[in-house]
C-alpha cells in the first residue's frame, strides 16, 4: 500500500514541482525580458545598420547630388558664353569690278580665311534665371525631404521586423517548455501504465497534445525563418545567416497632449512637409512659364582677324564686332498659354493631394492611438490571467496529489499556463509596436 501511495502521489508530486518551478522560472523571464544571446541584434543597431547601407537611401543620396548639378546648370545662366571660331572657305566665280581708266578691282578673295574670339553675356532676363535657380533648389529641398521619408519608412519596416522575431524566438522558448513538461507527463504515464495505474487512453491523449504543439512549433519555426530571411534582406546579409535579436521591449511613449497630437503630425509628416513642398515648387514652375515670353537682352562681342578688306583681299586684317541683342518673342503658337492653363492645373491638384494625405495622416493617428490604447488593456487582462493560470495550475496540482484528478487535467492546466504566457507576451510586443506606429503617425523620427 505504501509502495503504491509513493507512485501515485509522491512520484508524481516531484515532478509536477520541477515543471511548475520551470513555468514560473520561464514567466519570470518574459516579464523580466527574455535573456538575449551574446551575439544577437538590437533594435537601435539594426536601424543604423539599414539607414546608412540600403539601396532606397543610396538612391535618394544619389537623387541630392542630381539635385546639386541641376541648381549649378542653373546658375550658368548668370555666366557669360565664350568661344573661339575658325573657317576657311573657297569662293567662286570671285566678282570682279572694271572701271574705265582704272583698270579692274576684285571685291573678295577667292580663298577666305577668319578666326574669332566670340563672348556673349545675359544682361537682363526679367528675372527667368534667377526664378530657374529657386525652382532647382525648391526641388533639392524636396529631394532631401524624400530620404528622410525613405529612412522613416524603412525603420518602420524594420521595426515591425524586429518585434515579429521577438516574438517568435519567445514562442518557441515556451513551446519548447511545454514539450519538455509534456514529455514528462508521457513518461510518467507510461510507468504508471506498467503497474496498472494509468489507462492507454491517458497516453494516447498525452501523445496528442504533444503532436498538436509540435506542429504549432513546426508553423512557428517556419514564421521565423522567413522573419530571419526579410531581415537578412533589409539589412543586406547572406541568406544563410540565421540572426538573432534581442527582447528588447523598452520604448518611450510621446509625451505630446491629445489635443496637440494632430497639429503635431501636420508640421512633423514627412508626406505632409513633400506636399507642401511640391506645391511649393509647383508655384515656381508656373511662375517659370509665365517668364518664358518676356524679352531676353544680350551682350555680344566677338574680336579676330580675317582676309578681305579692301585695298589688300589676301591680308588678315584684326576685325571686332560689339553690340546688343534683344529677342522679344511675339507669337509662339499659343504654347505658352497652354503652358500656363497646365502649370495652374498641377497646382490645384497639389492642393487636392494635400488635403488627401492630412486625412490620411488624421485616420493613421486615430488608428494608432486606438490600437496602443487596446494593447495596452490587453497586457492588463492577460497579466491578470497569468496571474489566475499560476493559481489554477498550482490548485490543479494539489488536486492531482490528492487524487481528485487526472494528470490530463493537470496537462489542461499547464497548457493553459503556457498559452497565457504566450498571449500576455504577444500583448507586451502589440503595445510596443503600436507606440512605433504612433510615433511614426506622428512623425517622429524612429532612426
Amino acid at each position: 500500500m505504501n509502495s503504491r501511495l509513493i507512485k501515485r502521489f509522491i512520484f508524481p508530486a516531484v515532478i509536477m514541482l520541477l515543471t511548475v518551478n520551470g513555468i514560473i522560472y520561464g514567466q519570470n523571464t518574459v516579464s523580466q525580458n527574455i535573456k538575449s544571446d551574446t551575439d544577437s541584434l538590437s533594435l537601435k543597431n539594426i536601424i543604423e545598420k539599414v539607414i546608412s547601407s540600403h539601396p532606397s537611401v543610396k538612391v535618394a543620396e544619389e537623387a541630392i547630388k542630381n539635385a546639386d548639378s541641376k541648381i549649378g546648370l542653373a546658375k550658368t545662366g548668370y555666366y557669360p558664353e565664350a568661344d573661339a571660331t575658325a573657317s576657311f572657305t573657297n569662293i567662286g566665280p570671285v566678282t570682279k569690278l572694271t572701271i574705265p581708266n582704272m583698270g579692274s578691282f576684285q571685291l573678295y578673295p577667292a580663298n577666305n580665311y577668319s578666326a574669332s574670339v566670340n563672348y556673349k553675356q545675359l544682361v537682363y532676363d526679367f528675372g527667368r534665371t534667377r526664378q530657374n535657380v529657386e525652382l532647382e533648389n525648391e526641388s533639392k529641398t524636396i529631394a532631401i525631404q524624400t530620404i528622410e521619408q525613405v529612412k522613416q519608412k524603412l525603420s518602420l519596416y524594420a521595426v515591425n521586423n524586429y518585434y515579429t522575431l521577438v516574438f517568435l524566438q519567445a514562442a518557441i522558448r515556451i513551446k519548447d517548455e511545454q514539450l519538455a513538461a509534456l514529455n514528462d507527463h508521457l513518461g510518467y504515464v507510461e510507468k504508471m501504465m506498467a503497474t496498472g495505474s494509468a489507462t492507454e487512453y491517458q497516453i494516447l491523449a498525452t501523445k496528442v497534445k504533444i503532436s498538436t504543439v509540435e506542429s504549432q512549433k513546426v508553423d512557428i519555426v517556419a514564421s521565423r525563418t522567413a522573419q530571419q530571411a526579410s531581415l537578412n534582406s533589409l539589412l543586406g546579409n547572406d541568406q544563410a545567416l540565421s540572426p538573432v535579436v534581442k527582447n528588447d521591449l523598452n520604448v518611450d511613449v510621446p509625451a505630446i497632449p491629445s489635443d496637440s497630437l494632430l497639429s503635431f503630425a501636420f508640421h512633423n509628416r514627412d508626406e505632409v512637409l513633400l506636399n507642401e513642398q511640391r506645391t511649393s515648387l509647383a508655384g515656381l514652375r508656373l511662375d517659370m512659364v509665365k517668364l518664358q515670353n518676356k524679352p531676353v537682352i544680350n551682350f555680344i562681342a566677338s574680336g579676330g582677324a580675317k582676309n578681305g578688306f579692301i585695298p589688300d583681299l589676301k591680308k588678315l586684317t584684326p576685325n571686332y564686332v560689339l553690340g546688343l541683342n534683344l529677342r522679344i518673342p511675339l507669337f509662339d503658337g499659343m504654347k505658352n498659354k497652354y503652358n500656363i492653363s497646365q502649370a495652374q492645373s498641377n497646382l490645384t491638384s497639389l492642393s487636392y493631394e494635400s488635403e488627401i494625405t492630412k486625412r490620411g495622416v488624421s485616420n493613421e493617428l486615430s488608428e494608432a492611438e486606438a490600437y496602443m490604447s487596446a494593447a495596452w488593456k490587453k497586457v492588463s487582462q492577460f497579466e491578470l490571467q497569468l496571474t489566475q493560470a499560476l493559481k489554477a495550475y498550482s490548485l490543479a496540482e494539489t488536486s492531482f496529489k490528492a487524487g481528485t484528478i487526472t494528470n490530463l487535467d493537470l496537462l489542461d492546466a499547464n497548457t493553459s499556463l503556457s498559452e497565457s504566457r504566450l498571449m500576455l507576451l504577444k500583448a507586451r510586443i502589440d503595445y510596443v509596436a503600436s507606440v512605433f506606429k504612433l510615433k511614426a503617425a506622428l512623425g517622429e523620427r524612429i532612426y
